[in-house]
């Protein structure tokens, strides 16, 4: 357990311009945490700080970030900027996702859109700050993923999916690599969390209705808190407790992925 106060505990929040990101990021706010609001531009990242802001949001805890996820390089930059400004990290959320388009789209990178943005980028931003994340004690990874993970595979020979290419395949593909990369040992303790399905830009993939965001946010701020103790490398579904896909929990699968993972953002660098 950190001994780090609420008001000296530094967190960045990835995806954090609307939907659950941006609601874990207002509440961390609120709980008194300097919160690195990031986004994919200028523009709707000042406008998420502006909202936060406006909800009773104090500006001087509030800094901004920006890359976007579909260029490698930009997550290489932010995280060089951020480890820059903030030597010590005590969380960070891995929340930024899109949906899969219809037709499968590759980034400047090569690799399919979803799987970067919703993986790749994840994966590499939290290896290019383990430095920060290295430096405080009890500092936590909590990578926000899908049920929908249970459902999916790994394309090993073609993650890209150039031959067989789904949107609802490629997503939970994404969500299951995200889920699966939580069980790689580091010096910080990484969990990963199904939010509940809720009302964000992503509620079509799943169902019409769902829960509100701010819940979603709930469960995942919950496991940022120091005082809530979690098992490394496991899956919660909302709040409680859950097995991860068999496949998540082999160590050979998660050897393999980090392995596929460096090949494809080194291909990038």
């Amino acid at each position: 357990m950190s001994s780090v106060s609420p008001a000296s505990r530094t967190v960045l929040v990835t995806g954090a311009t609307s939907g659950i990101g941006w609601e874990t990021a207002r509440l961390l706010e609120g709980r008194g945490c300097t919160i690195i609001v990031h986004a994919p531009d200028v523009a709707s990242g000042q406008d998420a700080v502006g909202r936060m802001v406006a909800a009773g949001a104090d500006a001087s805890r509030l800094c901004l970030a920006v890359a976007d996820f579909s260029r490698l390089d930009e997550v290489r930059s932010m995280a060089a900027r951020i480890a820059d400004g903030h030597p010590a990290l005590d969380v960070l959320v891995n929340n930024a996702a899109v949906a899969a388009p219809e037709r499968r789209t590759m980034t400047a990178d090569g690799n399919e859109l979803s799987l970067q943005v919703n993986f790749l980028a994840a994966y590499l931003l939290t290896h290019e700050l383990s430095g920060p994340l290295s430096a405080r004690p009890g500092s936590r990874v909590v990578n926000v993923s899908s049920a929908m993970h249970r459902t999916a595979s790994i394309a090993w020979s073609d993650p890209h999916r150039a031959k067989r290419y789904s949107r609802l395949a490629a997503y939970a593909q994404s969500q299951l690599a995200l889920t699966i990369s939580t069980r790689e040992k580091a010096p910080w303790t990484s969990v990963s969390v199904h939010p509940g399905i809720c009302d964000t830009a992503l509620l079509p993939l799943y169902a019409h209705e769902g829960d509100s965001a701010v819940e979603g946010a709930q469960r995942v701020a919950r496991l940022c808190d120091p005082a809530t103790e979690v098992i490394p490398g496991a899956y919660y579904d909302r709040t409680a407790l859950s097995p991860a896909a068999p496949v998540a929990m082999e160590d050979r699968t998660v050897r393999r992925l980090c392995k596929l993972a460096d090949q494809l953002v080194a291909k990038a660098a």
